[in-house]
């Protein structure tokens, strides 16, 4: 007869079959090579697009950059000067030889190296994006937890309702709608934290909480739908059958198996705010990389411009790069099979 001391652990197998489903394959060379390849294709798909896009919006930078009022001779000087009259296929050529060698180019506005504006503004983008992103794991892995306890077999009906309706709004509402709200209360209304500009680390309180709501609801959501998924198995019936307390139950039992699917929402959520933090800085006058690329837009800087969607372009990518790794190291089984679906 079996006791509640003799109840296998969640990362026992309960028989020789099912351990040997459930026993992780091992990652290959080939896999990390098949990662890096599919990398360096999308890369240079992006090198492609980011040189095609800006050629294809509308209009003469130069003239705009000289004054609609600016002699023919001086555009057109200028124009050959920066080898804007060369054949697009030409300009491509020496496009892809600056980036190889590290030259992004000067800008045609402040005559600066853009490879000095990408270097100031990256690292305060990239600590907004990854402080939001812990910021909402580490809010939204209990919280869907929690929800997930406290609801389970269809209890609690009203906490179920209250969570997906919450939760489900927070996800609707556009980050800068978040940023605004936040300045004008705390900020404008209250002065609880400075408006704008980074000052100190005050000034990241309210940028970090605008851009890590949405994601934090959505994490909770995902954390919740696992949580309830695991309460179900085997292993957890028979953890509730030993009398553990509380928190080794949830934490040491439940909590690693709910991680994986949650884990890799947060590492795809890292590259959306990434590129989604352009308009909160906007809004928090963050000296990032999203001013710049509203001004360069605006303005039709070529080199800024082409910078910031190859720069963002290559962050997510290495990103979406690292999930996959992860998740070939936590999960290889399932990272193996996505990747032979993908072949197929």
């Amino acid at each position: 007869m079996t006791t509640p001391s003799d109840v296998l652990t969640p990362h026992e197998a309960p028989t020789a079959t099912a351990a040997a489903s459930r026993r992780p394959r091992r990652l290959t060379p080939r896999f990390f090579a098949r990662q890096l390849l599919r990398l360096a294709g999308s890369l240079a798909v992006l090198v492609v697009a980011s040189f095609a896009m800006i050629h294809l919006i509308p209009g003469d930078p130069l003239r705009q950059m000289l004054g609609p009022t600016a002699p023919k001779e001086l555009v057109d000087r200028r124009r050959s000067e920066l080898g804007l009259d060369q054949p697009l296929l030409t300009q491509f050529t020496h496009y892809v030889r600056d980036l190889v060698s590290g030259d992004l180019g000067t800008s045609f506005f402040s005559s600066q190296p853009v490879t000095d504006i990408v270097g100031l503004g990256l690292p305060n983008t990239l600590a907004l994006a990854v402080l939001a992103t812990l910021t909402a794991l580490a809010v939204a892995v209990p919280l869907g937890l929690w929800a997930a306890v406290r609801t389970h077999n269809g209890r609690r009906r009203g906490t179920e309702t209250a969570f997906t309706t919450l939760t489900g709004a927070a996800v609707a509402i556009p980050e800068y709608l978040y940023g605004l709200a936040l300045l004008l209360v705390l900020s404008l209304g209250l002065g609880l934290f400075p408006p704008a500009g980074l000052t100190g680390p005050a000034s990241f309180v309210l940028p970090v909480t605008a851009l890590s709501i949405a994601p934090a609801a959505m994490i909770a959501r995902l954390a919740r739908v696992e949580t309830l998924r695991e309460l179900d198995t085997d292993y957890m019936r028979l953890a509730h059958a030993k009398r553990l307390p509380p928190w080794r139950l949830y934490a040491v039992h439940l909590l690693p198996n709910t991680l994986t699917a949650t884990l890799t929402m947060g590492g795809l959520l890292l590259s959306g705010l990434i590129t989604g933090s352009v308009l909160v800085e906007n809004v928090f006058a963050w000296p990032g990389l999203g001013l710049r690329t509203v001004e360069a837009i605006t303005q039709k800087d070529y080199p800024v411009a082409q910078a910031m969607i190859l720069v963002y372009g290559a962050l997510v990518l290495v990103v979406n790069f690292l999930v996959d790794i992860l998740l070939g190291i936590l999960d290889p089984k399932s990272a193996l099979s996505t990747s032979t679906r993908r072949e197929g």
